[in-house]
């Protein structure tokens, strides 16, 4: 009993799961794009048709019945002109006036009838109501108010007519015209019949035209979205193929340049790994190399023992450059990283970093130049923007040639101050010029080796510039020399997104 109860437990949970899962497909479906396109079409599209034909078949229906009304009034009219002149009813009809009317009532399919004065009916020219009293509201008004009346039964399919007959200004009676509109209605219910078999036909052939228009627009963003999350699982090499409509181009080709950034940051970001391996691991191999070859020796000579510690110590102080620099290069990557801004007088700053580089540059007996044109004062991080003048002058020297120069200058306008940094150096290829800036990138390794370059310098330099908002451009010839030009703002101002 047990084992039966607990089957129709999970049958009753099994039933609930899946309606579940019905209801939560029937809401997302609601929420796809592709059936809110359809309903918006059918929404905004078939319902003015249908509106229209509805307004159409009624103002139609109208029309039919107010042109039959006229007809009748005009005719009543016209009917009701034959007693002129006559001073009673029974004067009109020993005229002849009630045979004309029969006459005239079966040629026209009309029924005509007149009443007099004691609403008792005089004539029926369907003889089957003569001599009864005919209470009717129109006849009624139509004797108190001498004015003709007229109204359609759509019921009954008929018309009524009612125009009073007078002489010299006194009603002797009123004439009653009545025709059938049957046949009218007819007419008009076939006409009906064929305007909405062809408006039904539209409606499908739209509502199917709809289907196709939202399948199509929906498959392309389905191709897209699943695109997208083939991306999301994992597989980064696939694309959007920019095709389609409009806005499916711009999405696919804004995606493409993410997704290519993407990877192009993801492949810069392991060559950077690999490359800090390999710098850390540099130093730390010459220095084992250099404790190891002292350990294998007994009696080391003092100066060979000085020589080799000089080189570790040299090792260590090229290992705390890279981990200086690395650490420099993380902190300015970081999103809330800020400047120290505060107003600083640029001559200054740059004369100080010349005298101090200036032992440097006398040890390879090369010549600095500066050259202000004139006072600059400009909103700045002092500290890092000593570090770009650094790194730049200091290059200038490092890779300069032996009884060369290094020309540095400062001019400015009304918005920037501008800094150039120029040697007469080896230069640098022109197919690296464009690579300088990125980190450890270096044009001559083994120059890099010698000199006690990292490959990070420029990648600072450039990252401290773009934090001042400022640009700075490279132009080079192979051994002629190589220009820097820095630009940056006189005034700081925060930007957004950076």
């Amino acid at each position: 009993m047990i084992h039966f109860n607990r089957k129709e437990q999970e049958k009753t949970h099994k039933q609930r799961k899946n309606i579940k899962e019905l209801i939560h497909n029937g809401v997302y479906l609601l929420h796809s794009i592709r059936i809110r396109l359809l309903v918006i079409m059918l929404v905004f599209c078939l319902l003015p048709m249908l509106l229209v034909w509805w307004i159409s078949n009624y103002f139609y229906h109208q029309n039919l019945v107010e042109n039959e009304v006229a007809q009748i009034q005009t005719k009543a009219a016209v009917i009701a002109g034959e007693f002129n002149g006559y001073e009673s009813l029974t004067e009109a009809k020993s005229a002849g006036v009630y045979d004309l009317l029969v006459r005239y009532s079966s040629i026209n399919a009309l029924r005509i009838r007149v009443v007099n004065p004691e609403f008792v009916i005089d004539m029926d020219s369907y003889s089957v109501e003569t001599g009864k009293i005919l209470v009717n509201a129109r006849v009624i008004r139509s004797v108190n108010s001498k004015k003709s009346y007229s109204e359609s039964d759509s019921k009954n399919g008929a018309i009524e007519a009612v125009v009073p007959i007078t002489n010299h200004g006194e009603v002797i009676g009123v004439l009653v015209l009545d025709t059938d509109v049957s046949e009218i209605i007819s007419f008009e219910m076939d006409v009906y019949v064929q305007v909405r078999v062809v408006v039904t036909g539209l409606l499908i052939i739209f509502v199917l035209f709809a289907i196709i228009i939202s399948k199509r627009f929906g498959s392309k963003f389905k191709e897209a979205f699943a695109v997208i999350t083939d991306v999301a699982n994992g597989h980064v090499e696939k694309r959007l193929k920019p095709q389609g409509y409009m806005e499916l181009v711009a999405l696919a080709n804004d995606f493409n340049k993410i997704m290519d950034k993407a990877s192009a940051q993801d492949a810069s970001r392991q060559e950077f790994v690999s490359n800090v391996s390999h710098e850390l691991r540099t130093p730390i191999t010459s220095i084992k190399v250099l404790a190891d070859s002292l350990n294998m020796q007994e009696d080391v000579p003092v100066e060979l023992y000085r020589e080799f510690m000089q080189d570790i110590t040299k090792e260590i102080d090229r290992e705390s450059k890279i981990i200086e620099d690395l650490l420099s290069i993380v902190r300015m990557d970081n999103p809330v990283s800020t400047l120290n801004i505060a107003s600083v007088n640029v001559n200054e700053l740059m004369e100080m970093v010349l005298t101090r580089l200036k032992p440097i540059a006398e040890k390879k007996n090369i010549e600095i130049l500066f050259e202000s044109f004139r006072p600059v004062v400009a909103e700045i991080d002092e500290v890092k923007f000593t570090q770009v003048l650094s790194n730049l002058v200091d290059n200038a020297i490092k890779y300069n040639n032996i009884d060369g120069w290094v020309h540095v200058s400062l001019n400015a306008d009304y918005q920037y101050f501008y800094v150039r940094v120029e040697d007469s150096g080896i230069g640098i290829p022109e197919d690296s010029q464009d690579m300088v800036f990125e980190r450890f990138y270096r044009v001559d390794k083994a120059r890099s080796r010698e000199t006690g370059g990292t490959g990070l310098g420029l990648a600072i330099v450039r990252k401290i510039i773009l934090m001042h908002h400022g640009t700075i451009k490279v132009h080079s010839e192979e051994n002629v020399g190589t220009t820097f030009t820095v630009r940056i703002p006189l005034n700081y101002v925060e930007k957004e997104n950076l």
